[in-house]
């Protein structure tokens, strides 16, 4: 079995897929290569993985975690880059807003920022970046499932 961390990037990624603006290009990575033509397109990945507290029991110590996860949405420039940036947003905080639980993975999922910034590489590129926090417990000698 994989980690939850993994568990809880792949419900993510199910439920951005099929987004009116992006469709089905919601990828698994950070790395990704995306083609220019392809866009509007998501990446979605995992960054920071914080215990912030245990509990002790006779056995092993109940982890209380928060995930950092990060969603970017990558689009074409064009002239009206922002009205498709403000839609993307709209259509990834409302589909993140339907199961907080991450499927019953977690115990809640909280947008804590959103940054919009404009790439100038060989093709013009729009990037609105949002970090999630999930909150979720594991047992330590179990991180495949939740607590």
């Amino acid at each position: 079995m994989a980690h939850i961390r993994k568990t809880i990037r792949e419900n993510i990624v199910t439920t951005l897929t099929g987004l009116a603006t992006t469709g089905s290009s919601v990828y698994e990575t950070r790395i990704f290569p995306i083609n220019y033509a392809k866009l509007p397109a998501l990446m979605v990945y995992t960054q920071d993985d914080n215990v912030v507290e245990y509990t002790i029991t006779s056995s092993s110590r109940t982890q209380h975690r928060q995930l950092t996860c990060v969603i970017e949405g990558h689009i074409k420039a064009t002239a009206n880059i922002d009205d498709t940036i403000d839609t993307i947003s709209e259509e990834i905080e409302e589909a993140m807003a339907t199961d907080r639980t991450r499927g019953g993975n977690a115990k809640d999922t909280k947008l804590q920022t959103t940054e919009i910034e404009f790439e100038e590489a060989t093709q013009k590129v729009g990037l609105v970046r949002f970090t999630y926090i999930v909150d979720y417990v594991t047992v330590e000698n179990a991180v495949q499932t939740g607590a």
